[in-house]
């Protein structure tokens, strides 16, 4: 797999016509759907990047969310989604690179997404979250707490290589065991909230 960010499109249709994303759940992560339920505003700017099948742009839906963004590099997945959804204007479905995004939002899901990228583009995934997070955004999703025997992806990773990325730019809300992980992730997750710091002039 090439680690041009850029040359990815193939690599993931592939993947996604062969149903070999070894890591897609069939569902939303119940972690992301209990953070779903407790939040009041249905009308914050929400950005799903790497979105895949993208259950939790559905559980949005669902649950009356009025402003979803989703994005992905491999068309086939958001095709199903187009096919779907597509009339819904409550979500706006994009074909894309992630890096190259513009917008502003109030929360950034992460769900598999950062465990795809090849561990060299990290700090240019922070770098991005910064950028698209408004001054109250928040990052909220999962990270895998483990590494993996075969090369990636996934990719995975540490806490403390986790928390030595993002310290500096990111207010650590949480960032702790997931307790209510998918069955078969039990154990191999942190769940985490992260708030931009703000910076002093």
């Amino acid at each position: 797999m090439s680690q041009d960010r850029n040359l990815n499109t193939d690599y993931w249709e592939k993947r996604y016509q062969d149903n070999t994303s070894v890591w897609d759940l069939g569902e939303a992560s119940p972690p992301i759907k209990a953070y779903i339920d407790n939040l009041a505003d249905k009308n914050i700017r929400i950005l799903i990047p790497g979105c895949g099948n993208s259950y939790e742009a559905e559980y949005l839906l669902e649950n009356g969310f009025t402003d979803i963004t989703v994005i992905d590099i491999a068309p086939a997945p958001l095709a199903k989604l187009q096919h779907n959804h597509g009339h819904n204007t409550h979500i706006k479905i994009v074909l894309g690179d992630f890096f190259e995004h513009r917008g502003e939002y109030d929360l950034i899901l992460e769900q598999t997404f950062f465990c795809a990228l090849n561990p060299a583009l990290r700090p240019d995934y922070w770098d991005k979250m910064l950028s698209l997070l408004s001054a109250k955004g928040k990052l909220v999703g999962l990270l895998f707490d483990r590494e993996f025997d075969n090369e990636g992806p996934p990719f995975g990773g540490t806490k403390a290589a986790y928390e030595e990325l993002f310290k500096d730019h990111f207010e650590l809300l949480k960032f702790e065991k997931c307790y209510n992980s998918f069955s078969k992730r039990q154990d191999t997750e942190l769940f985490m909230v992260l708030k931009k710091k703000h910076v002093v002039i």
